[in-house]
């Protein structure tokens, strides 16, 4: 895992990223929704979120490498079971409530989205549970 981390400076690269793209999205929502942009400001916030995911801490020891390398199997495993299981639960919901509803598949964005959350977060609780 070592050799694809990168230098800690990244992370501050990934946060400008991710926030700064984030706050664009917001905006270009309530100016103009333009759906060219759309799949470019997606692709920019998740290369914002993986440089935050792979970037080293400040002090990176064998014990965060441990952490982390367990963040992402929790992250893959839940991000699996919620693709599974929310297109069922959205389909049974709009039955129940009397709506045309398909069943609908999650698109690219929103499981990378997702995952490289659900990654950072679980990390973050780890360490903030080990220290």
């Amino acid at each position: 895992m070592n050799k694809f981390q990168l230098d800690n400076k990244f992370k501050k690269i990934g946060y400008i990223i991710s926030i700064g793209t984030f706050i664009f999205m917001i905006i270009r929502k309530f100016i103009e929704n333009s759906d060219e942009i759309k799949p470019v400001l997606h692709g920019v916030l998740l290369l914002g979120l993986l440089l935050v995911s792979l970037s080293k801490d400040k002090f990176e020891d064998e014990f965060l490498d441990s952490l982390r390398s367990q963040s992402y199997r929790i992250a893959f495993i839940l991000v699996i079971i919620y693709s599974l299981i929310q297109p069922i639960i959205n389909y049974t919901v709009g039955i129940i409530l009397n709506q045309d509803e398909e069943m609908k598949a999650f698109g690219y964005f929103q499981i990378l989205f997702f995952m490289l959350i659900v990654q950072l977060m679980v990390f973050w609780q780890l360490k903030k549970m080990n220290n």
